[in-house]
């Protein structure tokens, strides 16, 4: 017999009762039913019941005594349960091992677990994550574990099925001026010089088309510097890299529908409308949902309603629209009876999130309007509101002003969404994906007054060089130029970018240039880039969507964190492994690197347990 197991803890039923067999595993619970004593053992495949028989060789007394999470091995004889003790909510409910014999394989000293396994209790977020080995073992997160590597083997074997071939890409590279911050390496052989950890394979993944490679993808790891968030994991993360030869923006799409359908569908039981998904252009995403990552689920759009208060009789508004401002109304249906309170907490809201607050008009059943708004419009223009806005009596308006178009659209953009959930109008049985497309080829940097790239400097300008060369020195008419630029939104959740790449090195030069990058900085930095194009770039494309925001939607995770098997905290910190640390002077010495004021005031401060852990301090 096996030193450890025959069977595994999911595997037994009814057929192997009269069986002798091994079983390994920790102990999940313990019941004592006076003089019988229960364990219910666990592995990763599920749970087996044990039962220490009184006048059996075991001792109860003596079994009692090993903690929860020993992991033992039990030899014992499968016997089929009483009737009214069959559990068929479990896959072993029809059986139970009678112990024979108990080994304790590794027992744990501590009396109070840090994490309990046995409960869905929740626990503070430093001690799951100091202890995670313990987190993991909890059913639903070990179940969110194998979900992600079941769908990272399904991806592989739909990828290769589509054509496309798996190759793995530097992850010491080359800094890039844009994006993310970069995490740097510092070279021992090359002193005072960095590698950086790569934010994507961009550059690879098109170098591979260049060398003749026709459809590629890797489960690629990626790295940026950047802030934690509910969807986004600091440090790095993992995304599904995709790049084709000699395709258009539609083919990109069609390969991605399909993958991305079938994945969703192949591992959620949500509804997923089939067809094409809604291609949606940038303005009109902004105008409509008040984002660039609208989640279609929810009903209400919002409505454009600048000149009818242009002229009105509402100052506050009229006078900042002479200033420049926007005015976006969002649809609140069926509100007009809600009590006071529900329009003054939407105001109060507005303005923890940082707005000067959240007007609004009721439009009563009965035809009348109120609200200190509606005191000051005429008749024909609340008529013309609820005609712009597509509300009706009984409904309300709540609105967002700013001489800021991006803040206007942004409070209107989480208004929709806060009105949409207090009024239980998003169906939480149904993904809705959409692609968001024609994003601005550059935007204007306010701060250091000047164009800049809007998204990937990579992407193709639709018309080309011959777009760029009729747009000239004319800002408007740069900034009027679109990308072969798209994203794709599941839910409201950003899955990923993708383009069509600009593989033509005059292009190239022409774009940078625009955005303040002479061709010295170009050849620098993009150099590997720019010398393959000069040699025969196929036109291609591609996309990345994010693999931990997809497994995390499947689970139904509201957190990415949930779906990470080893995840860092929101201050970038591994609890568990105590990453990032200090080093000592021997290392840094062969890196030829020597630490600032402010770094060593910052270590002084985590030795005396007295570390600051913001930003600034970082």
């Amino acid at each position: 017999m096996h030193a450890y197991r025959t069977h595994t803890c999911n595997d037994l039923s009814k057929n192997n009762i009269g069986q002798t067999v091994k079983l390994s595993g920790w102990i999940h619970r313990k019941r004592d039913h006076g003089g019988v004593f229960f364990i219910d053992l666990r592995d990763h495949y599920g749970i087996t019941q044990l039962v220490i028989p009184e006048d059996g060789d075991v001792k109860p007394e003596d079994v009692d005594k090993i903690r929860y999470e020993s992991v033992i091995t039990v030899e014992g004889e499968v016997l089929a349960r009483d009737a009214e003790a069959i559990n068929p909510n479990m896959q072993t409910g029809e059986i139970e091992v009678a112990v024979k014999s108990i080994k304790v394989e590794s027992a744990v000293e501590i009396e109070q677990l840090p994490v309990q396994v046995n409960t869905d209790k929740d626990f503070p977020e430093n001690a799951r994550l100091s202890h995670r080995f313990l987190d993991l073992r909890r059913e639903k997160l070990h179940n969110n574990i194998i979900l992600r590597s079941k769908i990272i083997s399904w991806l592989r074997d739909r990828m290769t099925k589509e054509g496309f071939m798996e190759f793995q890409t530097p992850i010491l590279t080359a800094s890039s001026p844009e994006g993310a911050r970069d995490y740097l390496v510092p070279s021992r052989v090359h002193p005072g010089q960095f590698y950086a950890l790569p934010q994507a394979p961009q550059q690879f993944k098109q170098l591979l088309m260049v060398s003749g490679f026709d459809r590629y993808f890797q489960i690629a790891p990626c790295f940026r510097d950047e802030d934690a968030r509910a969807d986004r994991s600091p440090g790095e993360f993992y995304q599904l890299d995709i790049e084709m030869s000699f395709v258009e923006q539609e083919d990109v799409f069609q390969l991605t529908e399909s993958v991305i359908g079938d994945l969703f569908r192949e591992f959620s039981s949500k509804n997923i409308e089939k067809g094409a998904f809604p291609r949606i252009p940038y303005e009109e995403a902004m105008l409509k949902y008040g984002c660039d990552k609208p989640d279609l689920r929810n009903p209400l759009i919002i409505s454009d309603v600048t000149e009818i208060f242009r002229n009105s009789g509402f100052g506050l508004f009229a006078g900042q629209i002479e200033k420049g401002a926007i005015v976006r109304a969002i649809p609140a249906p069926g509100t007009a009876e809600q009590a006071r309170s529900f329009f003054d907490k939407k105001n109060d809201w507005a303005r923890e999130e940082g707005f000067a607050g959240l007007g609004y008009i009721v439009f009563n059943a009965d035809g009348t309007a109120k609200g200190p708004i509606a005191k000051q419009l005429t008749e024909d223009e609340l008529t013309q509101l609820k005609t712009q806005a597509n509300v009706k009596d009984g409904d309300a308006l709540f609105f967002s002003c700013n001489t800021d178009h991006l803040k206007a659209a942004d409070l209107a953009g989480k208004a929709r969404t806060v009105v949409a959930e207090d009024l239980g109008l998003i169906d939480d049985n149904v993904f809705k994906f959409c692609w968001v497309v024609d994003f601005p080829y550059f935007e204007w940097d306010e701060e250091n007054n000047k164009i800049e790239f809007s998204h990937n400097p990579f992407s193709m300008p639709q018309g080309g060089l011959d777009a760029l060369k009729e747009a000239g020195d004319d800002t408007e008419k740069l900034l009027a130029l679109k990308a072969y630029q798209y994203d794709i939104v599941c839910n409201g959740v950003e899955l990923s970018s993708g383009a069509i790449r600009n593989h033509l090195p005059e292009l190239m030069y022409k774009a940078f240039k625009i955005a303040g990058y002479d061709s010295d900085v170009v050849d620098e930095k993009f150099g590997g880039m720019i010398r393959a194009f000069q040699f025969g770039a196929p036109p291609h494309g591609g996309i990345a969507p994010g693999l931990d925001r997809m497994v995390m939607l499947i689970a139904d995770e509201p957190n990415i964190r949930e779906v990470i098997a080893f995840p860092m905290n929101q201050q970038a910190q591994d609890l568990l492994m105590n990453a990032p640390a200090p080093v000592d002077e021997k290392q840094l010495r062969e890196l030829n690197l020597q630490l600032s004021v402010k770094a060593k005031e910052a270590l002084e401060k985590r030795a005396s347990g007295d570390e600051d852990n913001s930003e600034e301090a970082a």
